[in-house]
């Protein structure tokens, strides 16, 4: 299974949508990422922008949900930033805290405290 983003004018992941891989095949029997473009502008009458992604980040190094920018020079997909201090990995593509989080071998979850800019131990309402 193949997947494409339709992204807006401004690289913006609008969908994501699923393709078998046998409709992307070139001339050769290869999969080729144009092919299924070519596709999905037939299917969506016309749209124009398609980029292809993959589960496993493969493809564009994160898999596009919508929210997500493409970003041309990186040729990557990246979320929306969580927190002001968080900073994009470049070479994952993803945000990091500016503090790793704290090892927790008694599997207490902790979450981001922007205010402290630090991790806290999660508190859920019940």
């Amino acid at each position: 299974m193949a997947y494409f983003a339709k992204l807006d004018e401004n690289n913006i992941v609008l969908e994501v949508h699923s393709l078998n891989n046998n409709e992307m095949l070139d001339y050769r029997g290869q999969e080729n990422e144009e092919v299924g473009k070519a596709f999905f502008i037939i299917w969506s009458g016309g749209y124009p922008h398609w980029k292809q992604t993959s589960y496993n980040g493969t493809i564009r190094k994160n898999f596009a949900a919508p929210g997500d920018v493409y970003d041309a020079t990186r040729d990557a997909f990246i979320s929306p930033k969580p927190y002001n201090s968080w900073v994009l990995n470049e070479v994952t593509c993803k945000w990091e805290a500016p503090v790793p989080p704290p090892e927790s071998p008694d599997g207490t979850p902790y979450s981001w405290n922007e205010e402290l800019l630090n991790w806290t131990i999660a508190r859920y309402n019940e």
